[in-house]
């Protein structure tokens, strides 16, 4: 899947997609390269996914923070807009998400930021739950959550070893968690940026 990845030239768009599993071969990582795949096709817009395994996010309050981390943060304040995939645990997000966004300071770097939210779960119900929770976290950070969170159910029935979504219609709205939080910066966000720089010129 094509990606593109670090940082964006000059008034280009960058998306930055936190992954709440770190298990291997996750459902939840495969879901977000489906997004991160479509963002790739926007020639003005990169994308990067860290992986939060190789990060070592600290507990809150425990300190010793590390370059990684404090790399982490500064990349997810440098972007344009933020997809924030979670897996259902117990009726709730991740505790990884939950980590990676305590990781993000108070005032938070993602307040400001336009977030797509998207959840998978093993259950028929899919993470109507998790995703309701993640909204609320995320409001509470200052982020502006899109509307149409997009949960997908029995994840294990339609995505298999190699990544690869066998249900045309979960592909489409999984791939549409990108091209909403794109089209939403394009109309929102990039126009006020531009009308930013005229006015400090």
């Amino acid at each position: 899947m094509a990606q593109k990845q670090d940082e964006a030239p000059g008034g280009a768009i960058r998306i930055v997609i936190i992954s709440g599993s770190v298990r291997p071969g996750n459902f939840t990582g495969k879901a977000a390269a489906l997004v991160a795949d479509e963002i790739g096709k926007h020639e003005d817009v990169t994308v990067a996914m860290p992986n939060l395994a190789e990060l070592g996010l600290p507990l809150p309050g425990l300190g010793g923070e590390s370059a990684a981390v404090a790399g982490f943060r500064e990349s997810v304040a440098g972007a344009t807009g933020l997809v924030l995939a979670t897996p259902e645990y117990h009726g709730s997000f991740s505790s990884v998400i939950k980590l990676a966004i305590e990781n993000l300071g108070f005032p938070s770097v993602m307040s400001g930021k336009p977030v797509a939210l998207l959840g998978v779960a093993a259950g028929a119900i899919g993470a109507v739950k998790s995703l309701e929770q993640l909204r609320g976290v995320c409001s509470h950070v200052g982020s502006i959550v899109l509307p149409g969170p997009v949960s997908v159910a029995g994840v294990s029935k339609v995505f298999d070893e190699a990544g690869s979504c066998t249900d045309a219609s979960v592909e489409k709205r999984v791939r549409g968690v990108a091209t909403n939080l794109i089209d939403y910066i394009r109309g929102h966000i990039c126009p006020r940026i531009a009308l930013e720089q005229m006015v400090r010129s």
